[in-house]
């Protein structure tokens, strides 16, 4: 919920405002549904076409999202990017759709060293050649499985963000829940 403090200090009039969530579901996406003005989710889904509905949610791929330029007013997303092949794309898709002046508010582990280190690339053909020994997060939202992290951020996640066309692109101060550390969000501006 560190996300949602944030979203409350960085985003002004957020019950008027249309938000696209790469989750459809958990503790965010409730807080959301309950406060802004109108909440687009979506997951993917392996074998489902972007813009293909799954039991009653949208399938997007981050990397080519199927919404029109300047859909929506906030981005958002909680532990997504260091999944996605190509986080250039996926940012890159994000500034597309946000309007102008739109924010994008996500987390990422960051892990404190400058660098960020690539882990596995998408080969063309879709093989993932593995450059270091695969490292896998448990999917905490549907509770099954194990999806692979292709990165590991550094500080320099910041520069990522701000190479796709984002301006204003720094950590922000989040309050953590009690007796928890607060994970590191990125504000962005489109």
């Amino acid at each position: 919920m560190a996300l949602v403090s944030v979203l409350r200090e960085e985003v002004a009039g957020l019950a008027g405002l249309h938000v696209y969530e790469l989750s459809a579901q958990g503790a965010l996406v409730e807080w959301l549904r309950r406060h802004a003005g109108r909440v687009t989710c979506s997951e993917w889904f392996d074998g489902a076409r972007p813009g293909q509905m799954v039991g009653g949610v949208q399938c997007q791929d981050v990397q080519r999202l199927t919404f029109a330029q300047g859909s929506f007013d906030v981005c958002t997303s909680t532990e997504v990017f260091e999944h996605v092949a190509d986080d250039g794309l996926g940012f890159a898709e994000l500034r597309r759709v946000l309007r102008p002046g739109g924010r994008l508010v996500f987390s990422v582990p960051v892990s404190g060293a400058a660098a960020t280190v690539e882990r596995a690339r998408l080969l063309p053909g879709g093989a993932i050649e593995h450059i270091l020994p695969p490292e896998y997060h448990g999917d905490r939202i549907r509770g099954r499985g194990r999806v692979l992290a292709f990165r590991t951020y550094g500080l320099d996640v910041l520069d990522r963000v701000a190479a796709q066309g984002f301006r204003d692109v720094r950590f922000a101060t989040s309050s953590p829940p009690l007796g928890q550390a607060a994970p590191p969000i990125i504000v962005a501006t489109a």
